[in-house]
């Protein structure tokens, strides 16, 4: 339904503003144990915590690939939907003829079958869609996440949660086929099947050949491959068990990194203090001296910003990873599949010179509706 969310550095800040905050606040709370109520013992070395972010950057890292494999994926599935819808459709058009009809029928009646069979493609497009927008259990903790809601709510609405399918798809197919994909669970499956069944009828009455109706056939099969894999997608979602440890991970290690950066902080001040009470002999005291001397003692307090900063950085790379697992729930930076169904409708609808096609969806705060 979306594409290409632009998202500038000034998005990303306000999405993760709320951290940014706690960042800062985890930051400043060492500081002040060590440096205002005076306990110097309250810091880690830098050695270990190192190690531990090394750890945590391979963790991180293997989770973003992970999940940006899972993005393409669905990407690629798509985008051999486009591809063989536009082959079915060029199939309808030149494939069903009189060629070998016992009794011709006429362009009318030839168009209208071809008009049947484009058009009930399109209502499979829109119950895949929608079948795949449901909510699963483990997509509810990323949607019900404040600032994830927050974002929805203001910028963008989810057309598959707005709108029922029966009557998106109502226009596609006779209400006969309405009535009976939808006494059934899996209405795309069930609407692959009524088109091989229309195709059977076709074969009998002559309209199509052997060769043709196999291969027409087999495009189906494909369809069918299709769905099947992005059900896959859908239907299995990244390990909890690697998902969740990386998260504790990452907060381990957010939670550790100023009692770490104080100390090099804390001796970069020192170094500094003592060059100026060594050159201290040979300037008079003056104001600015004073002030830089006051800085220096108290360096360890420009730890605060560094800190929230890796903090940031770390966290924030965590939670894109999280929000990339799952392609399809309809978040700005998934796979825009209403926007490429609708492409797709409007691609084949107009190579059978249908009319009445819908227009594109328009683009609405960067992100294409």
């Amino acid at each position: 339904m979306y594409t290409r969310r632009i998202f500038p550095v000034a998005g990303v800040l306000k999405w993760t503003r709320r951290h940014i905050f706690l960042f800062l606040i985890l930051a400043t709370i060492p500081v002040i144990l060590f440096d205002v109520v005076g306990l110097k013992w309250l810091y880690v070395p830098w050695l270990p915590l190192g190690v531990l972010g090394t750890a945590v950057a391979f963790i991180v890292s293997f989770k973003n690939n992970a999940s940006y494999d899972r993005l393409w994926e669905a990407r690629k599935i798509w985008g051999g939907i486009v591809n063989t819808s536009r082959s079915w459709t060029i199939m309808v058009k030149d494939y069903i003829t009189n060629d070998f009809a016992e009794i011709s029928i006429g362009e009318k009646e030839l168009y209208a079958i071809k008009r049947e069979l484009v058009h009930r493609h399109v209502a499979w497009l829109t119950a895949l869609r929608y079948q795949l927008r449901k909510d699963r259990p483990w997509e509810m903790h990323l949607k019900n996440k404040r600032s994830n809601k927050e974002f929805r709510s203001r910028t963008f609405k989810v057309c598959e949660d707005e709108e029922p399918i029966s009557e998106i798809i109502k226009p596609y197919i006779s209400q006969k086929e309405h009535d009976e994909i939808f006494a059934k669970g899996n209405q795309a499956s069930q609407l692959l099947g009524i088109q091989s069944k229309r195709l059977k009828e076709l074969k009998q009455k002559g309209l199509i050949d052997d060769f043709r109706h196999m291969e027409m056939t087999n495009v189906l099969v494909e369809f069918y491959t299709l769905q099947g894999k992005s059900e896959r997608i859908k239907n299995f979602p990244y390990p909890r068990q690697f998902a969740t440890l990386n998260y504790i991970f990452v907060w381990i290690f957010v939670i550790l990194l100023p009692f770490g950066i104080m100390g090099g902080f804390e001796e970069i001040g020192s170094k500094i203090l003592n060059e100026l009470n060594a050159e201290s002999h040979q300037h008079a005291e003056s104001v600015i001296h004073n002030i830089q001397h006051f800085i220096t003692k108290h360096f360890v307090w420009f730890s605060i910003p560094f800190s929230a900063l890796l903090s940031w950085v770390f966290h924030t790379m965590e939670a894109i990873g999280e929000n990339t697992e799952n392609p399809f729930e309809g978040g700005p930076n998934d796979i825009p599949i209403t926007d490429m169904s609708r492409g797709i409708e409007i691609d084949i609808r107009q190579l059978i010179d249908d009319t009445d096609i819908p227009a594109p969806y328009e683009w609405k705060n960067h992100i294409v509706m």
